[in-house]
């Protein structure tokens, strides 16, 4: 497989080590001085790509979806803070015809992480004396707070927890890679789950994962909904 990398900053290069692993071509490397406005990103640029990774920059999103679904290549999406701009990016990728899947978050045990919250929230909805809480910490690189991931946390816990909307906390400082802490609290007892990531790896190789998936495939996919199907929940 042959891919491209839309964005070639510290997670551009790690997919790149775990593609490289995999046998896999690398494509173009484009990093901001060379895609401004997704201008690098043409059918004669992306010959033989079969899946490029998105890891750039918010403001950067959507002109690199359009400019890869005019060139016909398939993408994996992992830059968060674009969703206001969701419904035009489905548009683009399903009109060319070409394969998208994106995610707040591509690390595997996030995702598993994900499934844990959507259960236990499940549960303690059913509990009115619980209060949920969400806190997230970030590099202080990170440009959206909260985080893309905390969002899809929240969008998991509210169907469960009726008018009871969960407080949420963010803090950016030095080389976090990413942590995230849902709560439910009551007078008795405090109930905490967890996920601190150590660093970037987990989420690379989701990605690889992703990518690999959406090879050949059409449409635009959550990332959630294709890792329930690759565990077969």
């Amino acid at each position: 497989m042959k891919i491209a990398l839309l964005g070639y900053g510290k997670m551009g290069r790690l997919v790149e080590t775990l593609a490289s692993r995999e046998g896999w071509e690398i494509g173009p490397r484009l990093d901001i001085e060379d895609n401004r406005a997704g201008s690098g990103i043409t059918r004669a640029s992306m010959t033989g790509v079969d899946v490029a990774f998105e890891f750039s920059q918010p403001d950067a999103v959507l002109a690199n979806i359009e400019a890869a679904a005019r060139a016909g290549v398939n993408l994996v999406v992992g830059t968060t803070g674009w969703h206001a701009e969701r419904g035009r990016a489905e548009q683009a990728v399903l009109e060319a015809g070409t394969g998208l899947v994106y995610a707040s978050n591509f690390s595997v045990g996030v995702n598993l992480f994900f499934e844990i919250v959507s259960a236990a929230a499940g549960l303690v909805g059913r509990l009115p004396q619980y209060d949920p809480y969400l806190y997230e910490e970030h590099h202080r690189a990170k440009k959206d707070a909260p985080s893309g991931t905390a969002v899809s946390l929240l969008e998991l816990m509210r169907p469960h927890l009726a008018n009871r909307n969960p407080s949420v906390a963010a803090s950016r400082a030095g080389h976090i890679p990413g942590n995230h802490v849902v709560g439910f609290d009551s007078e008795a007892d405090t109930i905490v789950l967890e996920h601190r990531a150590r660093s970037r790896q987990g989420f690379a190789e989701g990605a690889v994962l992703a990518a690999r998936w959406i090879a050949g495939k059409k449409g635009f996919y959550d990332f959630r909904d294709v890792f329930r199907e690759i565990l077969g929940v």
